[in-house]
């Protein structure tokens, strides 16, 4: 098995090649700032549900991501890596992008944890860019 030197891309890619067959679910390892990235995709309806579970086969935990089973109302229509490994991308408080007019997501990682770049502004914290979701 092939390790990915980019985890977050990667569990966006499953998504977006998920949602573009139209599955309803997306395995994959499990990590804490992939989890944090996933339960705010579900607090903000973009996904129904995050399971994490123990492996039966190798070390660690798979954490299951269940799509919009309801294929008229799915709301992934994009998904974008903002920062990568090679290239950082970091923006002020002042600086968050606004995804859409507001009907998008970005996702900040900050001082005080992964949230969206709203929750960000209202705190007065930037952080690093993650990903954009709409």
């Amino acid at each position: 098995m092939m390790t990915s030197t980019d985890p977050i891309a990667d569990m966006l890619t499953r998504i977006r090649n998920a949602s573009a067959v139209q599955k309803t679910t997306v395995s994959l390892p499990h990590s804490k700032i992939k989890e944090a990235v996933a339960r705010l995709l579900v607090e903000k309806n973009f996904i129904d549900k995050v399971e994490v579970k123990p492996a039966e086969t190798s070390i660690g935990n798979v954490m299951t991501l269940t799509l919009n089973e309801d294929r008229a109302n799915s709301h992934i229509t994009e998904v974008v890596r903002l920062s990568r490994p090679g290239r950082r991308t970091y923006a002020g408080a002042n600086a968050i992008p606004v995804i859409k007019r507001g009907r998008g997501i970005v996702i900040i990682s900050t001082s005080n944890g992964v949230m969206t770049g709203d929750q960000a502004r209202e705190q007065g914290i930037g952080g690093e860019l993650i990903c954009k979701v709409y």
